[in-house]
């Protein structure tokens, strides 16, 4: 098996890229494989020291097969950064495995990731693997597949990032036209149509509305493990777009994942269950964004 390329994204945040390095190491498959980093450019004067001592920490990494750090000398934003990385590898390796800058990872975060690449890479129907799962406490099948793709630890091949749109207005039209708002946002468990009017508006800087929609309008399958192979440490408000919220945090699956021929459908038992979990964390939700216009409005 010839294993996928890593990909890392990273910007100002030193700690975080710590942590997501840290433990991305501890990965049996670590070793043989490939490792970019894309750093960011600073968006202002203040942002250049902690870039610099976010590269100055990326050099000086070890433990992969080989590290490449790719630096950009402006700034041209999250979107852009992740959009042209993943666009440039991906078309280069056929394959790609996809990180943030505060994605800590589990021991078999990489061990899934390949073996499912692998074991889909001719399901025309199956273009993402995702990594993490919300702390659902209904018990969930070893594996399954949700409609669209998903953002937080991921991999895909080209023929799945070529059906990627990056004109998030044809994208909002379309779901439009077929009236599927509704669906698109687990049943208004979660406003990824908000997401994306606001992406198209300026207001967000978000690659990951367009490519949950590009896939969810042409009926693609992601693949996801009933226990969550990521936990995301970038809900600390310390990051351009996050805020302060502990709704997503998750127990890192302590065992591997066991691969197995699933329907080629989504799972509709998990998705009630994560519609029902959002549901019920909608009031943290609303008191996010609530955190987040304060932030941005300097509201009393």
């Amino acid at each position: 098996m010839v294993l996928a390329p890593i990909v890392l994204f990273v910007y100002n945040r030193l700690w975080h890229t710590q942590q997501t390095i840290e433990a991305l190491q501890k990965n049996e498959l670590a070793g043989a494989s490939e490792l970019f980093i894309f750093s960011d450019g600073p968006k202002s004067l203040n942002d250049g020291e902690k870039v610099s001592k976010v590269r100055e920490y990326i050099k000086k990494v070890t433990g992969f097969k080989s590290v490449t750090v790719i630096e950009k000398h402006l700034n041209i934003g999250l979107a852009n950064s992740i959009i042209t990385g993943v666009t440039e590898i991906v078309n280069k390796h056929g394959k790609i495995i996809t990180l943030e800058d505060d994605m800590i990872t589990s021991l078999y975060f990489l061990k899934f990731m390949n073996e499912a690449l692998e074991f889909y890479k001719d399901d025309e129907k199956v273009v993402c693997i995702h990594a993490y799962m919300y702390p659902i406490k209904a018990r969930l099948p070893e594996t399954f597949f949700l409609r669209g793709a998903d953002c937080w630890g991921w991999a895909t091949w080209k023929r799945g990032w070529d059906i990627f749109e990056p004109d998030g207005q044809k994208l909002l039209d379309e779901i439009k036209k077929r009236r599927l708002q509704r669906i698109f946002d687990i049943n208004g468990a979660y406003p990824y149509t908000k997401m994306l009017v606001n992406q198209i508006r300026g207001r967000n800087d978000s690659w990951a509305a367009l490519w949950r929609a590009s896939t969810f309008l042409k009926e693609k399958l992601a693949l996801h493990p009933g226990g969550s192979l990521i936990y995301n440490i970038g809900n600390d408000d310390s990051g351009t777009h996050g805020g302060i919220s502990n709704m997503f945090n998750t127990v890192i699956s302590n065992k591997p994942i066991s691969l197995a021929k699933v329907p080629l459908e989504e799972n509709k038992f998990v998705y009630k269950e994560i519609e029902k979990y959002l549901k019920s964390k909608k009031i943290s939700f609303i008191t996010l964004i609530i955190n987040k216009m304060k932030k941005f409005t300097r509201l009393p």
